[in-house]
């Protein structure tokens, strides 16, 4: 932290922020291009920095793998970012469940703050995908096991402490934040926070070491920062203002990349990071493949590698889509079109041609299969829209407007939706954050990453449907409100055949199974 400081007086070097077209099994691509993208600004001779999250034990375990990257580019030591790393995932979970252990405790000890127990609004947290712990009982056995109440688990990443954790500029930013955290209401309705129960200064203790950084580097040696893990569906999906921050000092390009496509991660960057940091990117890179273009465009996940041009026209409609929200922000774009063994000159030729019609430069990306050499084409486009487009960055609302009016923003020119409903859950805790006065947070929709609307089954560009949003959850340190959309969960599941079956290690602590 002490560095920041120093070189707080240096300019900023240019910020490059990678997202992506809507997730799907086939794979876009988007963390091998961020860190391939480096490499190759480091094969072209320039100081380059990448800045990405932690990948949570979860997804590892559960249905992604590893998130280091893959082929020849990756950030190393790829076991260990995939593993318990340097623990900052552990303290997070440590730290949000103490606050959550003095709740209880406050409570069971005499509830001096007059706690009602059916109005604690904070769960508790794992980094493991289990659905079975989504919603629990706790407190059963007896007075000295404390009250009986429903309660719950969310996945670490989408922990408060997480959120705080990127968003915070310094320790005792953290500790403040820490402090604003809503944790109940009492029985005349009054909000409880962990100031009041005096948890910010132990969590802060638990965080001193996990704000901090953590320095890798990828297979080229380029320095890597590798800080925070919060997803970008259910939580802010973005890396560490202070990692971005630093790497901003010390590198003349900064790639970073946000979670899942423009609609989250990016959204999220450009309207909630931004308002904290003063963050702005120069350009955006939008990841796309011809297989996820594929499956956009109808074909099914076990068909995408065979060439099917009407298909592929179909499917960029959601590339259009991506590029369209991306220029609401005022922000230069190159197309990145992460190529696979598969692909044909075909595919490819159409999928270029249709970036030439949008006016939005695009490159083949072969990082993959040839590192920074595979990138080269790739970094000479966006250095030269570096160098003759300029960023007219703008967020898309206004933090004061009321809640609704920013989720029917997001709605409508975001994910092109008709319009919002709320259920009657989320009409309460609106009118409740509304009349505390916290109406003037920035909202971060927790939605699925599978579709830009709020059903996963929905591909390409969804039309004729409505926005659903069934509650409304405050991350008031976090500075955030967490509006839920669809049927969302903030616990994933693991799929029918998880990724940790095929996790192993032998006798000389040789790892397979993490990619």
């Amino acid at each position: 932290m002490d560095v920041l400081k120093r070189l707080k007086d240096r300019p900023n070097g240019k910020l490059i922020y990678t997202t992506a077209i809507t997730a799907t099994p086939a794979g876009e691509g988007k963390t091998v291009t961020t860190i391939g993208l480096t490499q190759a600004l480091g094969y072209l001779g320039k100081k380059a920095i990448t800045c990405i999250r932690e990948p949570s034990l979860g997804p590892t375990f559960g249905i992604k793998g590893g998130a280091a990257g893959g082929g020849y580019s990756q950030v190393v030591p790829m076991e260990d970012i995939n593993l318990h790393f340097t623990g900052d995932i552990h303290a997070v979970t440590t730290a949000h469940n103490l606050l959550a252990a003095l709740l209880d405790n406050h409570i069971a000890q005499g509830n001096e703050l007059n706690i009602d127990p059916k109005r604690i609004v904070f769960r508790r947290v794992m980094d493991m995908n289990d659905r079975q712990l989504r919603n629990i009982v706790v407190g059963l056995g007896g007075l000295g096991n404390g009250v009986v109440r429903e309660a719950g688990f969310d996945i670490s990443v989408a922990s408060e402490i997480m959120a705080i954790l990127c968003l915070a500029s310094d320790l005792q930013d953290l500790k403040e934040r820490v402090g604003r955290i809503l944790v109940a209401y009492t029985y005349d309705r009054k909000p409880v926070y962990a100031k009041d129960l005096n948890a910010q200064g132990a969590i802060a203790v638990i965080m001193k070491d996990a704000i901090k950084p953590n320095l890798v580097q990828t297979l080229e040696g380029q320095p890597a920062f590798v800080h925070g893990g919060p997803f970008a569906n259910i939580a802010h999906g973005n890396n560490s203002i202070v990692a971005t921050q630093l790497a901003l000092k010390l590198a003349d390009y900064v790639v970073t990349e946000g979670g899942f496509a423009a609609d989250l991660g990016a959204e999220k960057f450009f309207d909630i990071v931004h308002g904290y940091s003063g963050l702005k990117p120069d350009v955006a890179v939008i990841v796309a493949s011809v297989r996820a273009l594929n499956m956009h465009g109808g074909v099914p996940r076990d068909k995408v590698a065979e060439t099917n041009l009407e298909a592929l026209k179909a499917g960029l409609a959601n590339l259009d889509k991506h590029v369209e929200n991306v220029k609401k922000f005022g922000v230069p774009i190159v197309v990145a079109i992460n190529q696979f063994p598969t692909d044909t000159p075909e595919e490819l030729k159409l999928v270029q041609e249709h970036c030439e019609q949008l006016g939005v430069p695009s490159a083949l990306s072969q990082v993959v299969a040839k590192g920074g050499e595979g990138g080269k084409e790739f970094a000479e486009t966006v250095l030269r829209v570096l160098e003759t487009e300029k960023a007219d960055f703008k967020p898309l609302y206004d933090w004061e407007q009321p809640i609704k009016d920013k989720l029917e923003t997001l709605a409508r020119e975001i994910y092109g939706a008709d319009g919002v409903v709320y259920t009657p859950q989320a009409e309460r805790s609106i009118r409740t954050l509304t009349k505390l006065g916290y109406g003037n947070l920035p909202v971060c929709v927790a939605k699925t990453q599978h579709s830009i609307s709020d059903d996963p089954k929905l591909k390409g560009v969804p039309t004729g449907w409505t926005l659903t949003i069934t509650d409304v959850r405050p991350s008031l340190g976090a500075g955030f409100l967490v509006c839920l959309a669809g049927d969302i969960m903030t616990m994933p599941g693991l799929p029918a055949k998880p990724a940790a079956e095929n996790v192993d290690i032998d006798e000389d602590g040789n790892i397979t199974g993490l990619f």
